[in-house]
């Protein structure tokens, strides 16, 4: 039994003298990882992240009173429970998956930083993804290879010049997938404690992800307020017709209640009597039907003013100034790191297996 458990010890001493009998193997092995993660990782373009945080209003009654403030400061937010909105604050990353959110994001104007060996660039959204982005020079080949074989296979449609022309319900494969690259892009998370919006934005130029991420916190905003908004607008369209067709209604009776009064003044008929009363009976309907509909327009509008959501923004975006990756320091030191672990593992296999 003891013969077994000293079997299965690993000898640490001669492990060492294993691994620093076999250092200059070391040496070289961190001389090629280094070259060959320099080679790799610097051509990477560089990319900045800008964010930006909303505070929004909350609609609807908290049925549950004191609870929901309890239970936030565990970290549950019951405001999806509580609200009244098919679409709370949690759904809203939801969104940015949505097709028809990506693509309302094509025709914002940006402009780029530019540089000493560079133009400042100005154009939408759309044209800056397809044709200014910057790619490793290495990847060149693989994605021609890429691109050559999977065009034999299945030919692909070209993307669309114009934004314009796209059809969400139909698109093609190079449509479709600089769809999804916009859609790493950018982010939004929340925070289930206070319900805060954070915004993120990835670029390759600082300016284009401030631009980006303020754009969309606006587009964020009017789809928001155009889903809160929707049915008290519909309201407010159907009172104001109605409004309308109750005035033109009352005009008509009270040109006809006029018309008759004038053309029958002299005349003390009982007959006439009875006509002009129900004439100014009508009247008076119509007139009590145009106060009724002017008030319920009044009280739409009302009614739309409080369902429209107000934005607090508690971090504006400000354009970055350091770049957010590739961390290339970091990079090299892991690749030199996991490259002694693997060399280290293999000169030691006998030993410890």
């Amino acid at each position: 039994m003891e013969q077994k458990q000293n079997e299965r010890i690993i000898d640490l001493t001669k492990v060492a003298h294993t691994l620093w009998t076999k250092r200059c193997l070391f040496y070289k092995v961190w001389a090629w990882t280094f070259v060959l993660s320099c080679i790799w990782i610097f051509p990477q373009p560089r990319y900045y992240t800008c964010e930006v945080e909303l505070a929004p209003e909350m609609s609807g009654e908290d049925v549950g009173g004191g609870l929901s403030s309890i239970a936030s400061s565990f970290g549950v937010n019951l405001g999806g429970l509580t609200s009244r909105d098919a679409i709370y604050p949690e759904l809203y990353p939801e969104l940015f998956e949505s097709p028809e959110f990506v693509f309302g994001l094509y025709g914002i104007q940006i402009k780029t930083m530019g540089g000493k060996d560079e133009e400042s660039l100005q154009t939408d959204y759309y044209t800056y993804i397809r044709k200014y982005q910057k790619k490793n020079w290495l990847l060149f080949p693989l994605n021609w290879i890429k691109s050559s074989v999977s065009s034999l296979i299945s030919p692909k449609e070209p993307s669309s010049d114009n934004f314009a022309d796209i059809n969400p319900a139909m698109m093609s494969y190079s449509d479709y997938m600089l769809m999804n690259s916009v859609m790493e892009k950018i982010s939004c998370t929340v925070d289930k404690k206070n319900s805060v919006i954070t915004i993120s934005v990835t670029d390759q130029d600082p300016l284009v992800c401030t631009f980006m991420a303020d754009s969309v916190k606006a587009h964020l905003q009017d789809f928001i307020i155009r889903y809160r908004t929707s049915k008290a607008k519909e309201d407010l369209v159907h009172y104001q017709q109605m409004r309308d067709s109750a005035e033109i209604e009352y005009d008509k009776a009270t040109e006809k209640y006029n018309g008759y009064c004038d053309s029958h003044m002299n005349t003390v008929l009982q007959t006439y009597q009875s006509d002009r009363d129900k004439l100014k009976n009508d009247m008076m309907l119509k007139q009590n039907t145009l106060t009724a509909m002017e008030t319920q327009l009044q009280t739409s509008k009302v009614k739309l003013q409080e369902k429209t959501p107000a934005f607090t923004t508690l971090k504006s975006a400000t354009a970055p100034v350091k770049p957010a990756g590739p961390k290339r320091m970091i990079f090299v030191a892991m690749m030199l790191v996991l490259s002694s672990v693997i060399l280290s593992v293999w000169l030691t296999r006998k030993d410890i297996f």
